[in-house]
């Protein structure tokens, strides 16, 4: 079915803008003879919502007008353009919330991590943990967490002992790994 030259719309002088209406009747009209198939759409109320009110002008002579209208498929459709305009407005809200949390944590956290831990506290090569006791630093960690009450420094120390068992286990498996070949 192809839109264009037999799309109409007729809307009543009330209502100057067209994408303002939030009711319509549409009635899709497959090919008929040597007619194309056409949709058309008015605004109209339910109860005036077929063929004969709503296709204008008709496009078949008197007597096959009944015979074009039966195959006409004619819904009434209405819409909340509030209910759009809210489901938008919550949409582009919660995608500018994530936009700012992802600038703070590329931006400002890794500075604030700076600032609480110092430079050299977060760059730990493998040999300052050692091999025998993957957790060699973990009490001093601990006992910095203790000290400060804030939830900050709660998350950092559960973050740098997860590294820690995650150093421990990829160590392990490798090791294992190359004994077991």
């Amino acid at each position: 079915m192809r839109r264009g030259s037999g799309e109409t719309s007729s809307l009543p002088e009330s209502h100057p803008h067209p994408e303002r209406i939030d009711v319509r009747c549409k009635c899709i009209c497959p090919p008929y003879k040597d007619h194309s198939g056409h949709i058309y759409n008015k605004n109209v109320s339910q109860k005036d919502c077929d063929c004969l009110h709503v296709v204008e002008p008709m496009p078949v002579p008197g007597p096959d007008v009944e015979a074009y209208c039966l195959r006409c498929e004619c819904k009434y459709e209405e819409r909340s353009s509030v209910t759009i305009k809210v489901t938008i407005i919550i949409y582009l809200s919660i995608l500018g919330l994530l936009l700012l949390y992802m600038v703070y944590l590329t931006l400002v956290e890794p500075i604030l991590k700076r600032r609480l831990l110092g430079h050299s506290q977060l760059i730990q090569s493998d040999e300052d943990i050692g091999d025998h006791q993957p957790f060699a630093n973990a009490h001093d960690v601990l006992a910095r967490s203790r000290s400060r009450a804030n939830v900050l420094n709660k998350v950092e120390y559960a973050q740098q002992r997860w590294k820690l068992q995650v150093q421990e286990q990829r160590k392990s498996v490798f090791d294992r790994h190359v004994v077991l070949s």
